[in-house]
């Protein structure tokens, strides 16, 4: 990795990520630039002609122009010099900051919708992209969850579709497609293996958000893993071959994701409003989407409570009450619903899983 990227990517967020979009603006306006590592920042030239720099300073990300002069009067309003004589730069502390939008990224795509089983007609329009390969609806036979039909999802592809990388992500609103583009740009730096949505602002209430938060937090104790991303990811074809060959994928997504592959990359998510309707995601529905990801790690959890359950134990053994006893009650509840959840577990059912289609609709 050159030296100007390796300083992008070792950048704490949101700076790392306006970075990249910077970067890409750049490179997608400019194609004769080249970036270059000067000063112990990256510097761009066309040519030998020093053109712009970037650089993370306190609280934003400094894109500074060496002949400003050159520039038209038309930016004055948005350019900073505070007192340099020639240098004058944008600023941005977040990367919705930037207004310009990325488009016509030179990739081919085919996008497809699992429809687990809905009855309810909804009109379709097909948009009119010209990198669009195709648009096909999977109707399944039977409703059979969200985890259940991202694997199905993930089977169809592999077996019946031709494709480097595959992006599966919620058709609520609550993944939004703007940030796909995120993904694609980082494909620049991490092509070999899966880069997640990391989930950084959520739009649902403050009680669901203090449910989740505390989801995490039992995750990563009975675990040890720190997960912070749901099933909006873009995965490499060898990523997905291993997610359909291990039987937690019909389970939870994102526990088998992170079980499989340690090396990952990230991206920042914000999470979008839904379209229509509220979430189904209910406080029963939580515990046991968060059950079916620490059961991922059964062993570890196991490990973990019998480590805790012996110190606890030690702790208290002269002063044993039944109130004392307590927390040793929860972690045998927890182990028995962590191992009665892990039967959800099915390699074959997952193998199995394109006899649940019912048709396939090809809108384009």
């Amino acid at each position: 990795m050159k030296p100007a990227e390796e300083y992008i990517l070792k950048q704490p967020e949101p700076f790392k990520s306006i970075l990249l979009h910077v970067q890409l603006l750049i490179e997608h306006t400019l194609p004769e630039s080249h970036m270059e590592y000067k000063w112990r920042i990256p510097c761009y030239y066309i040519g030998t002609r020093p053109i712009c720099y970037l650089n993370q300073s306190r609280d934003y990300v400094d894109v500074a122009f060496w002949h400003s002069a050159h520039l038209s009067s038309n930016f004055d309003k948005y350019l900073v010099s505070e007192k340099r004589k020639v240098i004058k730069s944008l600023r941005y502390k977040l990367i919705e900051d930037i207004n310009s939008q990325v488009s016509g990224l030179d990739i081919q795509f085919s996008i497809i919708i699992v429809n687990d089983a809905s009855t309810e007609q909804q009109a379709m329009h097909v948009p009119n992209i010209e990198n669009l390969q195709s648009i096909k609806i999977i109707n399944m036979k039977e409703n059979r969850g969200h985890a259940r039909c991202i694997a199905s999802g993930l089977k169809y592809i592999f077996e019946k579709e031709e494709f480097d990388y595959a992006i599966p992500m919620d058709g609520d609103g609550e993944d939004r497609p703007e940030e796909i583009k995120n993904f694609v740009e980082y494909l620049n730096y991490a092509s070999d293996k899966p880069i997640v949505g990391e989930r950084v602002k959520r739009s649902e209430s403050l009680l669901f958000k203090s449910c989740y938060s505390i989801h995490k937090i039992l995750t990563f104790a009975f675990t040890g893993q720190s997960i912070k991303f749901g099933n909006y990811t873009c995965l490499p074809k060898s990523t997905v071959e291993k997610m359909i060959n291990d039987k937690a994928t019909w389970s939870s997504f994102s526990g088998a994701l992170t079980k499989l592959e340690k090396d990952r990359s990230s991206v920042p998510s914000t999470r979008g409003s839904r379209y229509f309707g509220p979430s189904k995601m209910s406080f029963k529905n939580l515990i046991i989407h968060s059950l079916a990801i620490i059961s991922v790690f059964k062993i570890n959890v196991l490990i973990r409570s019998i480590l805790f359950l012996m110190v606890y134990m030690f702790l208290i053994h002269q002063n044993i009450t039944v109130i004392m006893l307590i927390p040793v009650s929860l972690v045998i509840l927890l182990l028995v619903l962590v191992f009665s959840i892990s039967r959800r577990e099915n390699l074959n059912k997952l193998n199995n899983s394109l006899l649940n289609i019912s048709n396939i609709d090809n809108l384009k």
